[in-house]
């Protein structure tokens, strides 16, 4: 079978090649791969930041933005062949530290967890793939066009209930979100923020085209700019910063209304330093009694909640964020840099 496989460390060695068909193991799930959604995660292992390959193997299969349809299932599955699912991330680690022990693995404490298609599993990226049952989420048959959305929208369903869990400290009824980066992240926290009922703006450098349009089919309103400024005075709610531009990070800390809440959603670049006031920023968290805090992945829960999100959104809404559709027999165009929204990998073609 074909299959997109890399060199984690090696920059330049994506690669669709023949691999050997994956044989299910006790528990697990044969899968035919549909469709691989690609983000900046992907291209930074392709650009040799990280990755890490699994034990004894050189290359590994890429993959974590899965959407597959099963085709054979072990004896007493709950699955059928037929279903469709997409495969979840993350695994808890060997040891287990205590949150991985729970199943919150997506908050494991001592780094050792895997991931497919980024640290020690291969991924998703292929025409068949196994996956264990217990890891494996069943969607509505109405999003196979869509399904590879799941995983960013588990991130982002992950920063929901985080947020919702922080702000049950006391008493908590938002109004108004600020989601600063219109990327698929960032579109999605705003769709959930909507189908939250609250008013959401979008803050992104684009001046208008889809982004825009996108935002405004929501509901939401759409600005255009590089600073936080404007916000000042509306004090939001609610923040989750999805670019990881560092000047924009500073300023989510000092732009809330009191016991505003801070989600960090975006990575920001290493070696840029910024000039900032930590006093301002100190007694603005302090005597607002307010909250910043980080998440990353996600686990079986988040991604059950996002599939729910996802087949609650309008179809066409969904379907307008995957700006290219490449087979997988021209792969590496995918990698290329378009000024797209959301880049999916057609796994059948």
């Amino acid at each position: 079978m074909r299959a997109l496989t890399f060199v984690p460390g090696g920059k330049g060695t994506l690669d669709v090649e023949e691999v050997p068909d994956p044989e299910p193991g006790k528990g697990e799930l044969l899968v035919q791969g549909l469709a691989l959604g690609i983000c900046g995660t992907d291209r930074e292992l392709d650009a040799a930041d990280y990755g890490w390959p699994p034990p004894g193997k050189d290359r590994m299969i890429i993959g974590h933005e899965s959407l597959g349809r099963v085709l054979e299932t072990p004896e007493g599955s709950a699955f059928s062949p037929g279903d469709l699912i997409v495969g979840v991330v993350r695994r808890p680690d060997p040891v287990p530290c205590g949150a991985c022990v729970r199943g919150e693995f997506d908050m494991c404490r001592n780094g050792r967890y895997t991931e497919r298609g980024i640290k020690e599993l291969d991924g998703y990226g292929s025409e068949r793939w196994t996956v264990e049952a217990g890891y494996a989420i069943r969607l509505d048959p109405a999003l196979e066009s869509v399904g590879m959305l799941v995983e960013p929208a588990a991130v982002v369903a992950k920063a929901w209930e985080h947020i919702e869990r922080i702000g049950a400290r006391a008493w908590f009824e938002p109004h108004t979100l600020l989601v600063t980066g219109a990327g698929p992240v960032g579109l999605l926290a705003a769709l959930l923020g909507r189908q939250r009922g609250l008013e959401v703006h979008v803050l992104d450098r684009a001046a208008g085209g889809l982004k825009s349009s996108l935002v405004e089919a929501l509901g939401a309103t759409y600005h255009s700019g590089t600073s936080l400024e404007s916000f000042r005075a509306a004090e939001p709610d609610i923040i989750i910063e999805c670019t990881g531009a560092g000047s924009l990070v500073i300023e989510t800390m000092t732009t809330t209304a009191a016991a505003g809440i801070v989600c960090l959603c975006g990575l920001s670049a290493g070696g840029l330093t910024h000039r900032v006031d930590a006093g301002v920023i100190n007694r603005d968290i302090v005597l607002e009694n307010d909250v910043v805090f980080g998440t990353v992945n996600a686990n079986q829960r988040h991604f059950r909640a996002a599939a729910e999100a996802l087949a609650e959104a309008d179809r066409g809404w969904l379907e307008r964020l995957i700006t290219r559709r490449v087979p997988l027999s021209r792969a590496l165009e995918a990698f290329e840099p378009a000024g797209d929204v959301k880049v999916v990998l057609d796994l059948t073609a």
